[in-house]
């Protein structure tokens, strides 16, 4: 049995889409196991560019079982919208299990995340609004709403009913908002129900049953290890784990069955969102990088917004991949460095006149700067690139140095965002 996780070593944005893409063809099954609409993963093949949010990174290959696993924050028009999407630019019906244990995003947990991060004004925390922080609220005060749950009228009314309570109170006297229609609402899930009901199924049980034929899984994550609720820079963060070590519980397999860890990393640093950001530039370098990056520049796959760019940070990057328990490194976007003759990239943090290898804490994190250490660009095109003895000597000594730095082995090398422009050390 194996299991492999492909996961964020950074802030998100790193490029898991197109390596769990790229691995898929040699697995049966791919899992979402956390987070929900709130990231994407943009994924460039024959079919043309897809930025996906809820299906998993696998519905291009027929052969391959796509599972919405329980630890999901499922948004059901996201997964309507984006599998109509996939139909109508000829991808081919995609196989897709979604658990009956996912929760499901509902309309207030939008409307919510909407009218606090307005009610905070310059103090948000930069959220995507897609309802992330309220769902996973309700589903730990035990007030959310199970996907076996919708098809149970009753049971679904008296849930409604109790969250509704105090939700409505807040809509009325705190955003000056009209109260949610229960009846409005029952409609649009019943809608949505019946929709989904072909996909809904029993995960942990088709799951359990491949690792007992010894089928090869990969469970996907969602950003990144510094995004983490306890591990990142929180507040700064997400509200479900980014870890590897979750996959496991909102997969729902074994944790020993999860026997490669692949930490996917820029070339370069981005960061989607507030907080904390060392290494982050400013002015007309992080332009010139921001415009070259990603596949079309570097801003999100949700929500269009301007990503902020910086050098490549080390102390960051050892840290990500040390949670996240990484047995392997993929490296992407190297080919975007090539317009440079100097590399900058961050090996230490400066902090009250001290320098420290370690990453801190957000308070800290706010205070520091970074220490750079400058390498020799390779001052050329390197996407057509297929082997990693025929990058430019330049081109090596900058992964060979960054490996050096974080620790774990750099196997896959990304100089594009095609499927083929990975190259395999």
């Amino acid at each position: 049995m194996t299991i492999t996780a492909i996961v964020g070593a950074n802030w998100g944005d790193e490029g898991k889409g197109k390596l769990t893409d790229v691995l898929a063809v040699h697995s049966p099954y791919v899992v979402r196991y956390q987070g929900g609409s709130n990231a994407g993963h943009t994924i460039i093949n024959d079919y043309g560019k897809f930025s996906l949010h809820m299906l998993p990174s696998g519905v291009f290959y027929p052969g391959t079982t796509n599972v919405i696993g329980p630890g999901v924050a499922l948004n059901i028009r996201k997964f309507q919208q984006e599998l109509h999407e996939l139909m109508e630019r000829g991808v081919p019906a995609p196989k897709i299990c979604v658990s009956d244990r996912t929760q499901v995003v509902m309309p207030y947990h939008i409307q919510f995340d909407e009218l606090e991060e307005l009610r905070l004004g310059d103090g948000k925390f930069g959220s995507t609004k897609q309802g992330i922080a309220p769902f996973y609220a309700d589903k730990y005060a035990k007030i959310g709403i199970q996907v076996s749950e919708l098809w149970d009228e009753e049971l679904l009314r008296g849930k409604l009913i109790r969250a509704l309570a105090s939700k409505n109170v807040l809509l009325t006297h705190l955003y000056h908002q009209a109260p949610v229609d229960i009846d409005h609402l029952m409609e649009e899930l019943k809608e949505q129900a019946a929709f989904l009901k072909p996909y809904a199924c029993n995960t942990t049980v088709l799951l359990q049953q491949a690792l007992a034929k010894g089928e090869t899984i990969l469970v996907e994550g969602q950003l990144g290890a510094l995004r983490d609720p306890d591990h990142g820079i929180y507040p700064y963060t997400t509200s479900s784990s980014t870890l590897a070590g979750y996959a496991a519980v909102g997969a729902g397999v074994p944790p020993y069955a999860i026997q490669k860890v692949l930490a996917v990393t820029k070339a370069y640093s981005s960061s989607v969102g507030e907080g904390p950001f060392v290494s982050e530039l400013q002015g007309e370098a992080a332009q010139e990088l921001r415009k070259r990056g990603g596949d079309a520049g570097e801003y999100g796959a949700t929500t269009g917004r301007p990503r902020r760019v910086g050098w490549f940070d080390a102390v960051a990057t050892k840290y990500g991949c040390q949670i996240q328990g990484a047995t392997e490194v993929a490296l992407t976007n190297l080919d975007v460095l090539g317009y440079l003759d100097e590399i900058p990239v961050c090996t230490n943090y400066r902090i009250d006149d001290a320098l420290s290898a370690d990453f801190l804490s957000t308070e800290q994190l706010q205070r520091a700067e970074p220490v750079y250490e400058t390498l020799q660009g390779w001052q050329c095109d390197i996407s057509h690139i297929r082997s990693f003895e025929e990058l430019p000597t330049a081109a090596q000594n900058y992964v060979l140095y960054i490996e050096k730095l974080i620790g774990v082995p750099i196997k896959w090398v990304s100089v594009g965002p095609k499927r083929e422009q990975t190259i395999e050390r």
